[in-house]
């Protein structure tokens, strides 16, 4: 399926003003036609998303498997000697008290299976997203939560997650709402992101007005905070 985001990539880009593009991803059952295949091999499936930013591709999941608790969270099948791999690392996590066992059972993650998933620029991306990533100061994620509804006083709201980073990818499309993450060690680690910015994960669900969303956002954060400074000149 074909689609067009590069309105709402240069919505998100220039009104957020966003150090980097944001980028999308979809799981897919089997190669896509006309798409590259990622070659290089990378550290963890959280490495594609920076990847992603200079251009379409698609990765299968044995290039996902270097780091098997990101293979399980995006819903990929561990064989033998993967599993036992994910369980010894886990048990080290545990032992090390990074996580609490009773945690592991309750890690989001995509159903298996897919056979692999296509990343990209939002700007370019040939299909519908699953998942958009958006990389956020403060103050960007402030104005994209309020132009998604996280910070509204009904409903459910957002949600905010740690480590996993990744795992804010199957919770934001499982619950249809973004899901914002301060991220984690290994995503620190392998994506080099600065540790300025936080992770904005958004369902594809709720890509359609998220452009007309957020330039309302922008024009009301514009006024109150003009009426915010007048405020503080009176005092």
């Amino acid at each position: 399926m074909t689609s067009d985001y590069s309105d709402l990539a240069s919505s998100l880009q220039s009104g957020l003003g966003l150090d980097f593009p944001p980028v999308a991803l979809t799981r897919v059952s089997e190669t896509p036609d006309g798409i590259a295949q990622a070659t290089a091999a990378v550290p963890s499936a959280c490495t594609f998303w920076r990847r992603a930013e200079r251009g379409v591709f698609f990765a299968d999941a044995g290039a996902h498997m270097a780091c098997p608790i990101g293979a399980m969270v995006m819903g990929f099948e561990l064989d033998e000697a993967k599993s036992a791999e994910l369980m010894s690392l886990v048990g080290d996590m545990c032992a090390i008290n990074y996580i609490d066992e009773a945690e592991v059972a309750n890690i989001p993650h995509f159903d298996p299976p897919a056979g692999g998933i296509v990343y990209g620029p939002l700007a370019d991306f040939p299909m519908t997203p699953n998942a958009v990533v958006v990389w956020t100061t403060p103050r960007q994620a402030m104005l994209l939560e309020e132009a998604l509804g996280g910070t509204h006083w009904h409903g459910a709201g957002g949600s905010i997650l740690g480590r996993p980073a990744c795992a804010a990818l199957p919770r934001a499309v499982d619950e249809g709402t973004a899901t914002l993450s301060v991220g984690c060690a290994g995503m620190r680690t392998f994506t080099e992101i600065p540790d300025a910015y936080t992770l904005t994960a958004i369902p594809g669900a709720q890509l359609d007005g998220l452009g007309q969303a957020l330039e309302t956002t922008l024009a009301a954060n514009t006024q109150m905070l003009a009426a915010y400074r007048e405020m503080k000149a009176a005092v």
